[in-house]
């Protein structure tokens, strides 16, 4: 395995999800969640989690007959990931337009902006 999966697509990325919530589970467990938001094909699923353990975004437990799959890396990890590329790509590094970018797209509640706060204090605070 890599030392840093790639990026995930949004496919891939949606069963990063499945497994994030559900926490390490079958292919059969990743299909059924997936068809409860919309049509998926179970064969299509499975060739999608044989691909992402080949690029190292999944790992698969083989002890079983049914292989059990888990994400090789964290949810937090693979967000910050994600936010950083999408910050250096569209927002040419700048921190404060991709923060105004997401502000502006959709109306953030009072929890998300305090939490915000409390972010950037913390933040502010190890740069002391």
């Amino acid at each position: 395995m890599a030392s840093e999966p790639p990026r995930p697509t949004d496919a891939e990325l949606e069963i990063l999800s499945v497994l994030w919530s559900i926490g390490p589970a079958t292919v059969r467990d990743v299909h059924r969640v997936l068809t409860e938001r919309r049509p998926a094909q179970y064969s299509t699923v499975l060739k999608f989690m044989q691909i992402m353990t080949e690029k190292g975004l999944l790992r698969r437990n083989e002890e079983q007959r049914a292989h059990v799959y888990e994400p090789a890396r964290s949810a937090e990890w693979t967000r910050k990931q994600l936010a950083g590329h999408l910050l250096e790509r569209a927002f040419n590094g700048s921190a404060k337009a991709l923060l105004m970018g997401a502000l502006s797209a959709r109306k953030a509640t009072k929890e998300e902006l305090a939490g915000i706060r409390e972010l950037l204090d913390e933040y502010n605070k190890e740069k002391k």
